[in-house]
This record gives C-alpha cells, structure tokens and sequence, in this order.
C-alpha cells in the first residue's frame, strides 16, 4: 500500500483519529508494529470469532490476520483495520493517515486529486469515479478506480479496486486520507457499501502530548467530537 505522496510533510497537531467500525471490520492497528504484537492481535481476534461460521481453517485466518497487520502497519499509518467475512476470508483492506507541516499551505482538492491517483507499484485504469462528499469531520474528495498491480519481478499483473478520500478537516493544517483496497472485483459494489458505511463517521480528537483525550471547546472542528456510541479505534499521538 502507497501513501499519495511521499513528499507531503509530516503530521504538525496532535489528535487522535477515530472511526466506528462495524460488524465484520477488525482494528489491527499496532503501536509497536512487531511480530509478536501482530500475533497477540490476531490470536485476541480470532477467538472472539464464531467458530461455526468460519469455513477456513482457524490457523488460516490467524496466519492471515496476523501478516495482514504487519503490512498494514508498516508505514506506521494511524489507524489500519480489516474486513473480514464470516468465513473467515480478509475481503478489504484500509489505512487512514494524515499529512501536513506547520507553516506549509495545506494542497488544495484539486491539487490532491493527482495525488490520490499515484501508486508506486500499478496504475489507474480506466476513467476513476471522482466526488465532492461532505463529511462530519470536513469537507472530503473521494476518488474510486481500477488498479493493476505489478507483480513480484515485474512479471503478470493483478486487478484491485480502491476508494480513496482526501479529507480537509477546517481550521487545520492536516490533510486526512482514507484508502481501502480490494482484489474480489466481483465484491465491488459490496465492498464499496461498507467503505461507504463507515468513512462519514470519522472523527478527529483532539489529545494531549501524553496522548490524553482533551475536551472539545465551542467552536472547534466539527470532526473533533466524540460520538457516544464509538468502538474503542486507534489514535494518532
């Protein structure tokens, strides 16, 4: 998985990003993003799955769980999670991750637009659907495409479908994008649905240098209230 762009700065506020997870997604997030923390995850996870639907083997989707974690984790995004049929089977993939530098002009939609259409390893095929949504945590452009993956060696390619939003929470610097990737084409409109569901539940909190959530004041970003109703989500220090 591919960040837009490398050369956007890093993270310049402090908050946490949160999302509710439905039925069916898994956080694995990882703070360390270790072998062994990826394995804990997944064995905690695992267990909690109702054994007389699954129809992979549990070690199957333990092993998958766990390597699915460490290659999400890998650029440390803040926040990874999964979907995951009853069966048993991974069917999407998503990191959420925010971009800005203090005193750097955040990139405008139209500017980012390119951006969200670059990847290291494949290309867009086809013409991408491209929309304006308003979200509670901002105003957002989503961008959904066909990709071909290169394979290992550059030998054969692979179709993946992708739905990416570019977030701009007002009165601030970040820049928040969500992307989820699938490979079962045939699952598009499905899986488009529950990317759908849960993207416009976004949030973004604002914490302490400790990590502490801080209580909102009057006035502030409109993403940055809690919902009652939340899922325990990662956070981004």
């Amino acid at each position: 998985m591919n960040t837009p762009d490398d050369d956007i700065p890093a993270l310049s506020e402090d908050f946490a990003v949160r999302i509710d997870l439905q039925p069916g997604w898994v956080d694995l997030t990882l703070r360390e993003g270790s072998k062994a923390e990826a394995k804990a995850l997944a064995t905690k996870t695992v267990n909690e799955l109702n054994p007389l639907s699954l129809e992979i083997e549990k070690s199957a989707v333990f092993d998958d769980m766990a390597e699915r974690a460490l290659n999400l984790n890998d650029d440390a995004p803040a926040l990874a999670a999964a979907y995951y049929a009853e069966s048993g089977e991974g069917l999407i993939n998503l990191m959420i991750d925010s971009y800005g530098d203090e005193g750097v002009p955040r990139p405008t939609a139209d500017e980012v637009l390119p951006l969200l259409l670059e990847w290291e390893n494949g290309e867009v095929v086809g013409e991408p659907e491209v929309s304006r949504p308003e979200l509670a945590a901002g105003p957002a452009l989503r961008v959904q495409a066909t990709l071909k993956i290169k394979r290992m060696f550059g030998l054969g390619r692979r179709i993946t479908e992708f739905v990416r939003y570019a977030v701009f929470p007002p009165g601030m610097q970040s820049l928040i994008v969500v992307t989820a990737t699938w490979e079962k084409i045939q699952l598009t409109e499905e899986n488009t649905q529950r990317v759908d569901e849960i993207v416009p539940t976004l949030r973004l909190d604002l914490v302490d240098e400790d990590g502490n959530e801080l209580p909102p004041n009057p006035g502030s970003n409109p993403g940055s209230n809690p919902s009652p109703d939340a899922k325990p989500e990662s956070e981004q220090p």
